[in-house]
């Protein structure tokens, strides 16, 4: 019997062998010679086009038959129309991969008739790292601390892309959950265009991921003439110990909830890579594969340090998991969050 069982084993992992390279031949004579295009949603300059650009740059050393790699930028409505392109117009064959925001699943759960996928159908490969929310100010603005934004006569005025993304969404529900005086002002199409309207005196700042201000906006943050005031998170990054939380500032339920859905949604899985529902099985597990590989891969971690990238990377398991989670929110909660995102006019 026992005998029976290694013969069985043995048959079974033969196989396994055999089907595991037969699969990986057939990847490397799809991919060679082909290019994998990566789609990023915001315009060039900003967090997610260069880590989009670093992770391009090693991603092809990781498939079977080296293909090369291109950025394209597909701007407009908060990354939204990449997205919707991914699910609706892209080839399922695995050569489209698109970055884009993970409150646009938050989106299609309220009920935004714009959007036109439903997330859970996506593939998903994978994010270099979570993010951390954060809001910075210029020096120009007169706020230092927490105390000086809370005292302040005026509203501050932050940046922001667009209306369903991180620069909009997370102020707004930063402003009714702590009651900071602040306003919104939409349509600057990325943060490189925020950091240069702030630094212009345009605006006072903005509140967006520290994993991309860090490294784009490090200049002014050398020298003192931006600083960050708040954190977003629900614990301290290693970077910023003693920048105050704004869960710290919270005085109900309802406000300790909003400051949930910050993070949930626009911190901890908020920049995955996907690509279209569909694609063959094999080359979702071998792109998936890929991804955490080239996350791993010690060319990209040194230019990622060099760069000031941070690299933690999240797998795509772990991913749609997060993502499932948003369909289990409260209704009410639901409904509270879209009246402070789209007040009746």
């Amino acid at each position: 019997m026992a005998k029976k069982r290694w013969v069985s084993l043995a048959t079974f992992l033969g196989f396994a062998i055999v089907v595991c390279v037969a699969s990986t031949a057939a990847a490397e004579e799809f991919y060679k010679g082909k290019t994998i295009r990566f789609i990023v949603g915001y315009s060039p300059g900003g967090g997610f086009d260069t880590y989009t650009r670093l992770i391009a740059r090693h991603f092809g050393r990781h498939i079977p038959g080296n293909p090369s790699t291109l950025v394209q930028n597909m701007t407009g409505a908060g990354t939204l129309i990449a997205a919707n392109y991914l699910y609706n117009r892209a080839k399922r064959d695995g050569l489209t991969i698109a970055n884009f925001i993970s409150p646009l699943i938050l989106q299609e759960v309220m009920g935004n008739k714009a959007v036109k996928f439903e997330g859970r159908k996506f593939g998903w490969l994978g994010m270099p790292t979570p993010d951390s929310g954060v809001c910075a100010l210029t020096k120009a603005s007169g706020i230092k601390t927490m105390d000086d934004w809370f005292a302040s006569k005026r509203e501050i005025k932050v940046g922001s892309a667009a209306p369903g993304g991180v620069t909009t969404v997370g102020p707004k529900l930063l402003k009714e959950a702590i009651g900071l005086p602040m306003k919104v002002i939409v349509g600057y199409g990325g943060t490189a265009k925020v950091r240069l309207a702030a630094e212009g005196g345009e605006l006072d700042g903005g509140c967006w991921a520290w994993q991309s201000i860090k490294p784009t906006w490090s200049r002014a943050l050398e020298t003192g003439n931006v600083r960050v005031v708040l954190q977003l998170t629900l614990k301290s990054h290693p970077d910023l110990k003693n920048i105050p939380l704004a869960m710290d500032y919270a005085k109900t339920e309802e406000a300790r909830e909003l400051l949930r859905v910050i993070n949930d949604a626009y911190g901890s899985a908020y920049r995955p890579y996907a690509v279209p529902p569909g694609i063959p099985k094999d080359r979702l597990r071998l792109l998936q594969k890929a991804f955490m590989e080239t996350m791993r891969d010690p060319k990209l971690l040194r230019e990622a340090k060099k760069s000031q990238l941070e690299i933690n990377p999240l797998d795509g398991a772990k991913i749609a998991k997060k993502f499932a989670s948003f369909y289990k929110y409260d209704s009410k909660l639901i409904a509270r969050v879209k009246e402070i995102i789209e007040p009746k006019k």
